[in-house]
């Protein structure tokens, strides 16, 4: 049991660092006005990202053309991996 349980918490921990990656990019390329986001591999970024980065955009709408919802999404982020990280360390402990 508790060796699923690691399975499970390693499997969402690598999860969440592909994901920070992937919303770093998203925003990096959001420094570039030329990048069309409907063109790939720009759109399925976007289709991946956006879900996301909306809930905290109803949060803290862009203010003067400036989006700070991605600060946000990165701090939930780095909260729910550490979660899962301390989730992960009890569950080897308790597997020993």
């Amino acid at each position: 049991m508790s060796s699923s349980i690691a399975l499970l918490t390693q499997t969402l921990s690598v999860f969440i660092q592909i994901y920070s990656y992937l919303l770093l990019f998203r925003v990096l390329l959001t420094w570039f006005p030329t990048v069309n986001w409907y063109n790939q591999p720009f759109s399925a970024l976007s289709q991946v990202t956006d879900p996301y980065l909306n809930l905290f955009r109803s949060i803290i709408p862009p203010l003067g053309g400036m989006d700070f919802s991605p600060i946000l999404a990165f701090l939930a982020l780095n909260v729910i991996g550490s979660l899962v990280g301390s989730l992960a360390v009890s569950a080897a402990a308790g597997a020993f």
